[in-house]
């Protein structure tokens, strides 16, 4: 177990935490990787089909399946298999290089992109929208002046 799974079965008492396998479904539900890779969907579809398709939210789907239906699936060596190979991608994807360090190796980072959470990566989560959308509209606009932006 990985020191980022024992930190999520520290941080959530569910009764099903100490299930074997569960660790690694609740690390691959957590990573927000699922909102724009489609990869793990068949893995919530099978735990609870119709609240997946409604909410496509992985870490919902986990916390309301049966423990009957997570100990049949984790027993399951093609179920877990296949949990561990979107595990082992996901962390060869977090250590790969990024592109900018493989096409720019020298250049140091100097600027910061500013990311607003109000637009939306994925239906699953909520949009709590206030002053900062506002800040990310400005600056997403094309009318905004480049002479006042810091990078």
């Amino acid at each position: 177990m990985t020191a980022y799974s024992e930190s999520i079965l520290s941080l959530y008492n569910m009764p099903s935490m100490n299930m074997e396998g569960f660790a690694s479904l609740a690390e691959l539900a957590l990573d927000l990787r699922w909102s724009w890779n489609r990869a793990a969907d068949g893995i919530w579809r099978q735990l609870e089909p119709e609240l997946w398709d409604e909410t496509r939210n992985p870490w919902l789907v986990l916390q309301t399946a049966s423990v009957e239906k997570l100990q049949r699936l984790l027993a399951d060596k093609a179920f877990r298999d296949q949990v561990d190979a979107l595990l082992k991608t996901q962390k060869q994807l977090a250590h790969a290089p990024s592109w900018f360090h493989e096409n720019h190796p020298d250049e140091p980072l100097t600027c910061v992109a500013y990311f607003s959470m109000e637009f939306m990566l994925s239906e699953a989560l909520p949009i709590y929208s206030g002053g900062l959308g506002n800040v990310a509209g400005d600056q997403l606009n094309p009318d905004y002046s480049r002479s006042s932006r810091q990078c």
